[in-house]
């Protein structure tokens, strides 16, 4: 049977299969349950939503010890609302956009909490004691998105109403290569940064009101949705395109498996899971929409329809979050177990409860460092970040 978080409980963790729940989230329940395993403690991150300006608008705030600098260069290209219409704008909070990211390899938790705030927990060297650290800063208005920049130490890369802002930390040495600007032509072009460079290259005009984006693991292909509920599938060797549409709403949510060879896909309006696989090697577009179903979540949940998903780098864990429900299953996570082979079969293990007074998870990621399974990190509404270690049987054997 699926594992039930009920209500007054919160989830801890998973172990194999097993989704362990407690009264309220502490250092010694984690200790006991995972800390002994990963030799580390994930603690939950509060946050407010209204936090005093910076005195200084020109620098980022320093809480009590930042260890990133200040703002180094922002990127822009032209305001957000400019390139949406109002009707877009209104969907952009039902789209999956990227407010919480983990470095690639290092302990260092990123996530946005207000409109003009980005909050950073390092967890590295035990993490314990250490408060995080806010970034503010005059150019980064209603922060939407964000990134580290891969295999490049401490860059932070978020996508704001302005443009992008990049932060960098502060020791010697590591400096953005990015150049100030504004794209030139209409504000519906397309373009791909090459960050060594400091170039932007738009590759088709046109190609505006994107909602989601998404590279594939090897970089061969790349997924973009738009808010009308049609996508694209991009190949990155001709950059040529095929057009797609969806009968079952806007696209809400997106993950590419391990190897680059097919995307899974949430719409609006279904419970329904859509996986495009790919027939061939790159760069052939040839490929199919087969049906993911989850039967459980439909028969549970009384939800008509997803909103977001996370797809774990080993393609072992999948996070799906669904909007409304019913009183006994609204505001939970649910996590699958998926096994993927000619096709992608998903079991559901159980759901996540976040801590607080009916809270609803507002947006959600993996990290892939750690060999006994991943870590899924959640922003709750109730006003905490909180991680969740997912250990794997065969993680733990190997």
């Amino acid at each position: 049977m699926p594992s039930f978080p009920h209500p007054g409980s919160v989830t801890v963790c998973e172990i194999n299969r097993d989704l362990i729940t407690a009264e309220n989230l502490s250092e010694d329940q984690a200790k006991e349950t995972y800390g002994k395993v990963l030799g580390v403690v994930f603690s939950p991150i509060p946050y407010q939503l209204d936090y005093p300006a910076s005195p200084h608008p020109d620098r980022g705030v320093e809480l009590p010890v930042n260890r990133l600098s200040r703002l180094l260069q922002a990127v822009s290209y032209g305001p957000l609302k400019s390139l949406l219409g109002p009707d877009d704008v209104k969907l952009l909070p039902h789209v999956d956009l990227k407010c919480v990211s983990w470095h690639q390899k290092k302990d260092i938790l990123a996530f946005i909490f207000a409109r003009n705030q980005v909050t950073i927990r390092d967890y590295g060297d035990s993490g314990e004691g250490k408060d995080p650290c806010i970034l503010m800063n005059d150019l980064q208005r209603e922060a939407k998105l964000l990134e580290w920049r891969p295999n490049a130490g401490k860059t932070l890369s978020v996508g704001c109403k302005g443009g992008i802002c990049i932060w960098s930390a502060s020791y010697p040495g590591n400096t953005a290569c990015v150049r100030p600007g504004v794209n030139s032509g209409s504000h519906s072009s397309f373009t791909i940064w090459d960050f060594a460079q400091g170039v932007g290259t738009p590759i088709r005009r046109g190609l505006g009101r994107i909602s989601l984006l998404k590279w594939s693991p090897t970089r061969d292909y790349f997924f973009a949705a738009k808010f009308d509920g049609t996508f694209y599938l991009w190949e990155t060797n001709t950059w040529t395109s095929e057009l797609w549409s969806s009968t079952s709403g806007f696209v809400t949510g997106a993950a590419w498996d391990p190897n680059g060879r097919m995307i899974l896909i949430a719409f609006s309006e279904s419970l329904t899971l859509g996986s495009v696989h790919f027939a061939t090697k790159p760069p052939s577009l040839d490929a199919h929409l087969l049906p993911v179903d989850l039967p459980e979540l439909k028969s549970l949940t009384n939800s008509g329809g997803i909103e977001k998903i996370a797809w774990d780098a080993t393609g072992e864990r999948l996070a799906v979050s669904y909007k409304d429900g019913n009183e006994v299953y609204k505001g939970l996570i649910a996590i699958y177990d998926v096994k993927r082979a000619t096709i992608i079969t998903p079991s559901l293990i159980g759901f996540i409860r976040g801590p607080g007074e009916d809270p609803k998870p507002l947006t959600f990621s993996f990290h892939d460092k750690y060999k006994q399974g991943p870590l899924l990190s959640v922003v709750w509404s109730t006003g905490s970040c909180v991680t969740y270690p997912l250990l794997i049987r065969s993680h733990l054997l190997a």
